[in-house]
């Protein structure tokens, strides 16, 4: 994982709601542990006609949203079921943070411990990016702040553990083999203390 302070880039916007799990990648991909590739599933069935040509109408195919690395997305993001393929495809797809007023629990820790930025908002903040597609925005971790193109901001909370990783770019994994020496010691204190 690489470590995240700031994210800039335009916003897509996705104003569908309860945009689920399998409609971010149906279940039929999920046959793979390896995350690169995953990116060419995302949104399949809305992404793609029969014949794999781009759909014109999907947001996410207007020339518009191309190389947009935000994406705001409808209430209820998220929601169905447990697939950490979700955020996998999303981050190959090339999004890097997902704003939105209301994000499934289980999809939200998921994209947190791999990478993927997700971020819940109040519902004003919310409707007014859906109806501003296309804009600016800069995002800083640390500060846990998204600045406006106006000049003003938007405050948003991550828990600590979750901020702390994505800033020094490790998942839970990373954060105990950071720690192996202090482990591998009072491991060592345990044994002789028997």
């Amino acid at each position: 994982m690489k470590p995240i302070n700031r994210i800039h880039s335009r916003t897509a916007v996705l104003c569908d709601e309860n945009i689920d799990t399998d409609r971010i990648i149906p279940a039929r991909f999920l046959t793979t542990t390896e995350r690169a590739g995953l990116g060419k599933f995302c949104f399949n069935d809305w992404r793609y006609r029969q014949d794999r040509s781009d759909n014109p109408d999907f947001p996410l195919n207007k020339p518009s949203a191309h190389g947009c690395a935000i994406l705001v997305a409808g209430r209820n993001f998220g929601c169905g079921s447990s697939r950490e393929h979700a955020p996998w495809a999303l981050l190959d797809y090339g999004i890097q943070a997902v704003l939105c007023s209301e994000i499934a629990d289980i999809f939200r820790g998921n994209a947190l411990k791999n990478g993927l930025l997700a971020i819940v908002l109040d519902e004003a903040e919310h409707r007014w990016l859906l109806q501003n597609p296309g804009i600016e925005l800069s995002i800083d971790v640390r500060e846990q702040v998204i600045q406006l193109p106006d000049g003003g901001h938007i405050r948003f909370q991550l828990e600590p553990f979750a901020r702390h990783c994505l800033l020094d770019g490790v998942d839970q994994l990373g954060f105990l083999l950071q720690h192996d020496q202090a482990i591998t010691h009072y491991e060592h204190q345990q044994e002789k203390a028997a």
